[in-house]
């Protein structure tokens, strides 16, 4: 199977900074006027940060860090600035997209031992739908829109989903006043099908024995019969890939100060793994990108390759991690207890990686930062809390 160049995909230099009356967005195109879809934390200076601190070294681990000195008090404000300076810097979003991105990073502490290397996770369970699927609900709509391809209460969206992407979509179509038509299997979890609900998407259930296929075919019969449908194909929509070069690489290059050494994720479409990680090689082509399969159904490092989605990059990829369900419900259930992280079983393999890479006595040292990719309150009823789920049920006063 042939496989797109990131350069295809991926927008080039220059890239500059500019700024709205409420928020600081980052553009990749400095012939652009219209921000980008998210914003950033902090000015984002890309072409000024050096993969290496101003001395030439890394910073120093993490627990021998230095407190930053204290900064001057800024200066007084008079009674004929006050006005003018609460309007330029009030912190509201104007609505609910605007809060996707710029989730925070956080080391892992408990669940590290023997690590020789730091490990950083980049919390995408924080995002407003509780999902690394946020960012791409948002910015295939997006892209949509700027090609005149759907207009807000007159198209009607379809996609076929087993949740997580679906319901990206949902709260972005909500927020911007779209009916959405999802089709999924039938097998997908109930609790799946109300968060669906409760956003208004309509919802077709297809055999479950026709898995995911099932469901596109059924979108596609909709998209046809369907006066004004549109049907996005997340798995060969080039803005799956786009935002992640465009938001979540950038994001991380910041808040490591550009001193990450390897980047850990989950294949799944192969959007984040490839837009994150073809972001992170253009800035230090020494960054080493992990993408993490499922030992039970691997489509990439399997003696017999699957389905491989057009977007993702293989030749990107310097490796690719194996990790069993087991494996990763038993970390996903170690971050709750340990770290006081709730995520989902695919974080918790991704983790399983990560600290794996993080006792190879190659990587001493360094830096690896590892994407959990969406909240454990999505799998309650799944095998990740299934040993709880009878514990309660069993409660009696």
């Amino acid at each position: 199977m042939a496989f797109s160049s990131p350069s295809l995909l991926l927008p080039h230099h220059p890239y500059s900074l500019i700024t709205s009356k409420q928020h600081l967005f980052l553009s990749f195109n400095s012939h652009e006027s219209s921000p980008s879809s998210f914003p950033v934390k902090a000015p984002l200076v890309v072409a000024a940060v050096s993969s290496k601190s101003s001395t030439g070294t890394k910073p120093k681990s993490k627990s021998k860090a230095k407190t930053p000195p204290t900064p001057p008090p800024p200066p007084p404000v008079t009674e004929d600035e006050i006005g003018t300076e609460e309007s330029e810097t009030v912190n509201i979003a104007e609505d609910v997209t605007q809060l996707i991105g710029s989730t925070p990073m956080v080391y892992l502490n408990r669940v590290t031992d023997g690590c020789v290397a730091d490990v950083a996770a980049k919390l995408e369970s924080m995002e407003p739908c509780r999902s690394v699927k946020d960012r791409i609900g948002l910015s295939m709509i997006n892209e949509a829109e700027d090609r005149g391809d759907i207009t807000p209460k007159k198209s009607v969206l379809v996609e076929p989903t087993t949740g997580n992407t679906g319901l990206g979509i949902a709260f972005v179509a909500a927020a911007k006043g779209y009916k959405l038509i999802v089709t999924m299997p039938a097998s997908i979890n109930v609790e799946r099908r109300m968060l669906l609900r409760a956003l208004g998407a309509e919802i077709v259930l297809t055999s479950p024995e026709k898995g995911l296929k099932g469901a596109v075919d059924k979108a596609k019969e909709i998209v046809v019969r369907t006066k004004n449908a549109y049907m996005f194909q997340q798995f060969d929509n080039t803005a799956n890939t786009k935002i992640h070069f465009e938001t979540t690489g950038p994001e991380i290059w910041e808040d490591t100060m550009g001193n990450v050494d390897m980047f850990v994720a989950g294949i799944g479409t192969g959007g984040t793994v490839t837009g994150t990680g073809s972001f992170l090689k253009m800035m230090n082509n020494d960054i080493k990108v992990v993408g993490v399969e499922p030992s039970e159904r691997s489509v990439i490092s399997g003696d017999n390759p699957g389905y491989l989605p057009g977007i993702l990059d293989v030749k990107l990829l310097d490796e690719v991690f194996k990790v069993s369900n087991e494996e990763a419900i038993e970390m996903a259930r170690r971050l709750a207890l340990e770290e006081g992280l709730l995520v989902g079983i695919s974080s918790g393999a991704a983790a399983v990686a990560a600290i794996s890479l993080a006792k190879r006595a190659e990587n001493a040292g360094k830096l690896i930062t590892v994407l959990f990719p969406s909240h454990g309150e999505r799998y309650i009823t799944t095998a990740l809390f299934s040993s709880i789920n009878k514990e309660v049920q069993e409660m009696s006063h």
